[in-house]
Parts: structure tokens; C-alpha cells; sequence
């Protein structure tokens, strides 16, 4: 849409520009296709997606242009701007979105790494206050817990 609004432009202002160019100048005597690159707007469409998508043919039409009327330079450099900047904007958007999936998979790995860790520490601390707990009563006293913390070489 936005590549159409400048063909548009260029249909308006800069075609009758080429036209004098050509006329009173022969600039264009030897290519016919710059003569109707902006002669409509799907003409434009194309001239534009050559020069500014593909970076094609800037000499043959739009530095003679820009040379002559500087103003064209306006809707020539616009149009690579935003294009450009366009096109630079949507990378940039697929590559965001793409690492922000990968970080929310990341989190969700973690956070399941997190669940093992817990739950081998809590079988690791069973076992130890089984070891610690001399009387059996399944409860670890202070005096068990103090013993426990000299004795066990896992506890220290």
C-alpha cells in the first residue's frame, strides 16, 4: 500500500519531469522503458520495487532525475526511507517474535527443572532426617538435629 502511495506520487510529479528530461534533453533517447516507468502506477509499482527492494537501475532513471529537479529527490529518498524502513521493520518483528518463543520455552524448561530440583532435594533431606532421627519417632529433635549436624558428612 505504502509502495503504492509513492508510484502514485512519482505518476504525478516526477513522470512529467522525465517527460521534459527526454523532450528538451534526450536524456532517456536510448531507453524506452524510462520514459514509461512512470508513466501509470503499476509502471511506478515496478520502478520502485526495482530500485528500492531490489537496488536496481538507481543510475539509469533516478539520479538523472534528481541531478536535473533536486525536489525529486523528496519522493525518490521518501520512498526508500519507508520502504526500506518498512521492510527493515518487519525482520526485526519476525526475529523478536521468534526469541520470544524461545524464551518462553526456555521458562517453561526451567520452571520444570526447577519441579525436579525440588523434588530430588526433598528425598535427599528425607533420607538424611531419617539417618538423623536416632529414636525413630519420625520427628528430629534439636539434640538429634545437633548430633546429626557433627556426624553426618551429608548434613555438614
Amino acid at each position: 500500500v505504502i509502495m503504492t502511495v509513492w508510484a502514485m506520487l512519482m505518476v504525478e510529479f516526477v513522470h512529467p519531469l522525465i517527460q521534459e528530461l527526454n523532450d528538451k534533453h534526450g536524456t532517456f533517447e536510448g531507453c524506452p522503458q524510462c520514459t514509461r516507468a512512470t508513466s501509470s502506477v503499476m509502471s511506478a509499482n515496478l520502478l520502485l520495487f526495482k530500485t528500492v527492494i531490489a537496488g536496481d537501475s538507481w543510475g539509469e532513471i533516478a539520479v538523472p532525475v534528481i541531478e536535473r529537479y533536486p525536489m525529486t529527490a523528496i519522493v525518490f529518498m521518501g520512498s526508500l526511507l519507508t520502504l526500506v524502513f518498512g521492510v527493515l521493520n518487519l525482520i526485526v518483528a519476525v526475529v523478536v517474535d521468534t526469541f520470544a518463543e524461545y524464551r518462553q520455552r526456555d521458562v517453561i524448561h526451567l520452571a520444570e527443572d526447577l519441579e525436579v530440583d525440588l523434588a530430588n532435594d526433598q528425598k535427599i533431606l528425607q533420607r538424611m532426617f531419617e539417618r538423623i532421627d536416632e529414636d525413630g519417632s519420625g520427628l528430629v529433635s534439636y539434640e538429634e538435629l545437633v548430633e546429626g549436624a557433627r556426624k553426618d558428612p551429608e548434613f555438614q
